[in-house]
């Protein structure tokens, strides 16, 4: 990825081909981001490169500007209308289509022009009033392009302009320090030395190797992390390849930050648009899957029916963070689902295919966190693990951390924490038991605590009665 921001600097004309070598030459020797290294060589302003990474997607104003072809947005318009009873007005395929009122316009002056639609009603000379309908002709091809395709929604960014945008909000650019980290994880006991392990691993943007025993904390403090980002980034609808379109806007993983809605409701003619609206402006993405990540799902899911592809996990995650957890425990083996990742971690490039056969190139730009509380010998070689710029152990935790974190669950829950309890749960199922303290286990004690009262219909207690009643129905004899 830092070969394509190199290659993006120099198209747009900000540093030279022989600046951008010495930077990367500079890089190379004193380590660091791409970026810093042109500050400090003088040839480029801090200003301007923290403009060159929060770019905002210019508003087309007319078809050649939107990057797609007269004849794919005709056909998505028709489509639309189609499936809308085969009328509409301007207003509410700008709407549909996720592009100005002007560039709608344009299309169905054509559209008319050519005999595909024609003026149902109109209210006065103002075109928005009118009402538009397709035409026999309009709808034969309507039904022909659904023959192909029966993708009617936002209008897509064609591939070139996504990798662009992708290489502009790059997440290696991410800025933390100690205090946000801090601030991150202040709901967790953690100690200092953890902390100073996550600060930099985070904000290095690349990807992190997390583990340990369970119910250490490892997936709680990877989202934490990934979910206190505040930084926005602008995802589109959906891509378009080689006439293709790939569905790629998710709901389920790109949290809006801005009021998208009231902003595409006032569709005009290009002139109010702060951003290109076939884009989201959302928080950065955050994927986690677990036992259920197969490597089909790594690739493009192409719908036989609706002729249309849906993105796969990791070009969703792009610009954010892609969290593998569970790692070791999936349906595919951990060397077959390791193979598929080294070259994208190691070249931020990945390779997919359409069903044509047609195989094409995306960006790979994400922190990639594999958590796992296998041990690492038996999941992966050397090999790969030199590849994953950071490793970080999470321990059980000290009978100190362990008090602090029942302390803080039991005013969560509303019940009075004692010492005593406390420690009579550490001496009787933890030191005579012989069993390590996990960090989960004092939330899941007091839930249980909590469920036993409620049956008893009593106020929950932590009492050594409390505790052994829990721990009995918690604990399980391995060797029963």
């Amino acid at each position: 990825m830092l070969s394509t921001i190199g290659e993006l600097l120099v198209r747009e004309r900000i540093v030279s081909m022989a600046q951008l070598n010495e930077a990367l030459s500079h890089q190379k020797q004193h380590g660091g981001r791409l970026g810093d290294s042109l500050v400090t060589l003088g040839y480029i302003s801090p200003d301007e490169l923290k403009q060159f990474f929060n770019a905002v997607p210019p508003v087309p104003l007319k078809v050649n500007q939107t990057g797609l072809s007269e004849i794919f947005l005709t056909d998505l318009l028709l489509k639309i209308a189609y499936f809308d009873g085969g009328t509409f007005s301007l207003g509410h395929i700008s709407k549909s289509m996720s592009l100005p009122m002007g560039i709608v316009d344009e299309l169905t002056e054509a559209a008319r022009n050519d005999g595909l639609v024609a003026i149902k009603s109109a209210g006065g000379y103002n075109r928005a009033t009118h009402v538009f309908e397709l035409t026999g002709q309009g709808r034969q091809r309507a039904s022909e392009a659904l023959e192909q395709s029966q993708y009617a929604g936002p209008a897509p960014v064609p591939l070139k302009t996504y990798s662009i945008m992708t290489a502009h909000q790059t997440v290696r650019q991410i800025e933390i320090d100690e205090s946000w980290v801090r601030q991150a994880l202040s709901h967790m006991v953690l100690d200092d030395e953890l902390l100073h392990q996550l600060g930099p691993a985070f904000n290095s943007g690349r990807s992190i190797f997390m583990y340990g025993p369970p119910g250490t904390g490892k997936s709680t403090i990877t989202e934490s992390l990934a979910r206190a980002l505040t930084a926005s980034v602008y995802i589109p609808y959906a891509v378009e390849v080689s006439g293709q379109v790939i569905r790629l806007f998710d709901p389920a993983i790109h949290i809006p930050a801005d009021d998208a809605d009231e902003e595409r409701s006032q569709l005009d003619l290009g002139s109010g648009h702060k951003h290109d609206p076939r884009w989201r402006l959302c928080r950065r993405p955050v994927a986690m899957v677990g036992g259920e990540l197969t490597l089909e799902s790594l690739d493009l899911d192409f719908d036989p029916l609706t002729k249309f592809y849906e993105a796969p996990i990791q070009m969703k995650a792009a610009n954010g963070f892609f969290i593998l957890d569970d790692f070791g425990r999936q349906m595919v083996s951990p060397r077959l689902l390791l193979n598929r990742w080294i070259v994208p971690l190691e070249r931020g490039t990945d390779f997919l295919s359409l069903h044509t056969g047609k195989k094409f190139e995306i960006p790979f730009d994400q922190v990639t966190v594999f958590c796992t509380n296998l041990k690492p010998s038996e999941l992966v070689d050397e090999a790969f693990l030199r590849r994953i710029r950071h490793k970080v152990r999470i321990n059980y935790q000290t009978e100190e951390q362990f008090h602090k974190i029942l302390s803080r669950v039991c005013d969560q829950q509303g019940i009075v924490f004692t010492d005593s309890a406390a420690h009579y749960l550490v001496e009787t199922y933890y030191r005579q038991a012989k069993r390590p303290m996990v960090g989960s286990h004092p939330r899941d004690l007091v839930e249980h605590i909590i469920d036993r009262a409620r049956f008893l219909k009593t106020h929950p207690e932590l009492t050594p009665e409390a505790i052994d009643a829990a721990a009995a129905n918690y604990f399980v004899d391995m060797d029963a």
